[in-house]
């Protein structure tokens, strides 16, 4: 059989595609706009009380937002962290911060399972008290709530705590919790980013040699200069 030319093979595939008996290329899945939460990461030294934000980035595009019609707003939250090694935490609250600060929720609850985790649950009224979101911020966001965690005096220079969002508790609604308006990791309207807290290891002390060694090089260093 001979074999068909480059314009043959093309002319043949067109007719196939135009016919519907050669399958096109699937269309590539649109990927749908998400909002996020993020806890940071950031450092702290034992027996220090260290300041961990909370973020919400208002996305545009998802069923709820600033950029949405009144009654699909972000007016409710709930959001749930772990953290590890439990005896690295003395002491931990989760309170509102930054944009929610000034607002009256009309619910609040903080509920905690000392040593694994806690959650801050807020829900606030869109014609008295809407949650004021910047529509496509710059990643993490607005900063909502923080958490303030205690280290314990005994945790280990070069440990990290980890903070890691739960995803099945982890959601916003609407004021009214409306179920078809949630967004949760588990219908694709919610990205979520963990934090940690690193305990720094101490920067070890010169030997007296060192010491001597640094300032020799130094003075070498200063007389070059002179000299030039």
């Amino acid at each position: 059989m001979n074999r068909l030319s480059a314009t043959s093979r093309t002319l043949l595939l067109a007719t196939l595609l135009a016919s519907g008996l050669w399958p096109a290329t699937p269309a590539r899945a649109q990927v749908q706009p998400a909002d996020v939460i993020t806890v940071a990461t950031v450092s702290g030294s034992s027996d220090a009380v260290v300041d961990v934000p909370v973020y919400i980035r208002d996305t545009a595009g998802t069923p709820l937002g600033i950029d949405q019609p009144p009654g699909s707003r972000v007016q409710s939250y709930s959001i749930r962290v772990t953290y590890a090694p439990g005896a690295a935490v003395q002491a931990i609250t989760f309170t509102r911060a930054g944009i929610t600060l000034p607002l009256t929720p009309t619910f609040e609850s903080s509920p905690a399972v000392p040593g694994s985790s806690i959650a801050l649950l807020g829900n606030f009224d869109e014609a008295t008290n809407l949650i004021p979101f910047t529509s496509n911020a710059p990643l993490p966001g607005d900063q909502v709530a923080h958490l303030l965690v205690t280290l314990s005096p005994s945790v280990a220079p070069g440990t990290v705590i980890t903070l890691t969002l739960d995803p099945a508790l982890t959601q916003l609604t609407d004021e009214g919790g409306t179920p078809l308006a949630t967004e949760s990791v588990a219908n694709g309207r919610l990205r979520l980013v963990s934090g940690a807290i690193a305990v720094p290891s101490p920067v070890p002390a010169l030997s007296t040699w060192m010491l001597a060694l640094l300032a020799a090089s130094l003075a070498v260093v200063a007389v070059s200069v002179r000299i030039q």
